[in-house]
């Protein structure tokens, strides 16, 4: 490609070719199994059953709300595989080429705090093992301001190094490391189950338990209400990678090759570890005498050897989900917003700094804030995007994009397409009220606000989707000669 503008175009941007499409169905599947093999998968049916759920209710929240997300992943990943461009190269149809930086930088800085969430997450598995061939004694007092200590502080800052490889030698490093992580992890997902089964000589009561909103329930008739929330909640789990999947299709071989690896490797591996998480929590409370969620928490406990292989495990399945889920995506955002100055690989690095800046063990306080502050938060904010995008792509544009035109400023799309930025921000504003009460800024609301923001993703993705298709579109400007 010749005839581009200098601020839209380098060499990671740039369209795949015929010998870069090396990505068949099973990359595609070990991808997402090596995604969804992750602490915050493990715990999330904690977080649900907390919040009044039996198990079973859980495990099909999680993969309903996957299967949901899948429709997107594979909608939005087609124009990835057809015309072989990255997120924020697609964006330049509905947004303009220079307000596509918009909702890239967004949907990289939600990467950023996810990165940060999965670097602790792979630090304090680190931690664990130190802790535990040392007795404890590697523990100090909380460092004035971070609110760890400097071994906890040491432990974070080296997981982060072991990222630094792999942004350096870019997305073909990751799909080989995904593709021989995902069996291994398989692998030690059911072994732990194995072990919490024969160890606790069944799954212990949790499994029995009932749901706390049926008949007598602590929260009875109040079902719908969390259900919905959660449901949302499980959308946004994966409403960030639903974005940016043409990061990834745009290397398939065909089409086929990204939808069925897809629907093989998300919702069915998605619910199977949530299980895993809630059944051998459960075997917990008979093996220690009390409910163990965390899994660093649980491998420390096991002690002797099996601490180490049980926490190596977490360290490959921490490192697979994040390179793949939290650096692709804002490297080729960061990229977007000064392709002559920023590369894929420094857009990465800008990445982990700011995984550092944001102290993510604050985000992990609580399975509420977690659950309902950060992931309905940041679907509130994508969902709207995915619903431009789709609507544009299919509807718009009847999947046919000028790709010499994604990399001029004076091509078909122009800089700022209004539609776009307009119906973003509407779809963004409905949901503005309960984010703000969820998140502690305002004492209260009317209540439909907060009942609007628990569907927060499907009344963004709605709204600004409808909106975007009414809305004028720029025409194109006429070229120099």
């Amino acid at each position: 490609m010749q005839n581009y503008d200098a601020d839209l175009w380098n060499t990671d941007l740039a369209p795949t070719t015929e010998a870069t499409r090396t990505w068949d169905w099973k990359a595609y599947a070990a991808l997402w199994v090596a995604m969804v093999v992750c602490v915050p998968t493990y715990m999330l049916a904690a977080g649900l059953v907390s919040e009044g759920m039996n198990w079973w209710q859980a495990v099909l929240t999680v993969l309903l709300g996957n299967m949901i997300v899948l429709i997107p992943m594979v909608l939005i990943g087609h124009a990835g595989a057809k015309h072989g461009i990255p997120f924020p190269v697609l964006l330049r149809s509905a947004f303009g080429t220079k307000g596509a930086r918009i909702p890239a930088l967004a949907r990289g800085l939600v990467a950023c705090g996810w990165f940060g969430i999965q670097t602790w997450v792979g630090g304090s598995a680190i931690y664990v093992i130190l802790s535990s061939l040392t007795d404890g004694a590697v523990a100090g007092t909380p460092l004035p301001f971070l609110g760890i200590d400097i071994v906890q502080t040491l432990c974070f800052l080296g997981f982060w190094a072991i990222h630094l490889y792999f942004i350096k030698n870019g997305t073909e490093s990751i799909r080989w490391l995904e593709t021989y992580a995902a069996p291994f992890l398989i692998l030690m997902g059911l072994a732990l189950l194995l072990w919490a089964y024969l160890k606790a000589g069944g799954f212990g009561a949790m499994l029995s338990a009932p749901s706390q909103f049926g008949p007598g329930g602590a929260r009875e008739g109040q079902f719908m209400a969390v259900f919905i929330a959660s449901l949302t909640a499980m959308v946004g789990f994966w409403a960030t990678v639903a974005l940016n999947i043409p990061d990834f299709t745009r290397f398939a071989k065909t089409q086929k090759d990204q939808m069925l690896g897809q629907a093989i490797g998300l919702p069915i591996p998605m619910a199977l570890f949530c299980f895993i998480g809630v059944a051998v929590t459960s075997a917990t409370v008979t093996i220690y005498g009390e409910a163990i969620w965390d899994p660093v928490t649980l491998a420390g406990r096991m002690g002797g050897f099996g601490v180490v292989i049980a926490l190596f495990a977490l360290i490959v399945a921490t490192l697979t989900t994040n390179l793949a889920a939290n650096v692709v995506a804002p490297a080729y955002g960061f990229s977007n917003l000064a392709p002559s100055r920023i590369s894929y690989t420094m857009g990465g690095y800008i990445t982990a700094g700011i995984g550092i800046a944001i102290f993510p063990w604050k985000l992990l306080e609580t399975a509420g804030g977690f659950l309902f502050t950060w992931l309905i938060g940041y679907s509130a904010l994508l969902g709207p995007i995915a619903g431009i995008l789709l609507v544009d792509y299919f509807i718009v544009r009847k999947c046919a994009l000028k790709l010499e035109d994604a990399f001029r400023h004076d091509g078909a799309y122009g800089t700022w397409n209004r539609a776009g930025l307009i119906a973003l921000v509407v779809g963004v504003l409905p949901n503005l009220p309960g984010f703000l009460h969820a998140a502690g800024a305002l004492d209260s609301v009317p209540a439909i606000f907060d009942a609007i923001y628990g569907y927060a993703w499907f009344v963004g993705l709605f709204v600004a989707g409808g909106l975007y298709l009414v809305l004028p579109k720029p025409k194109a400007k006429k070229r120099a000669a």
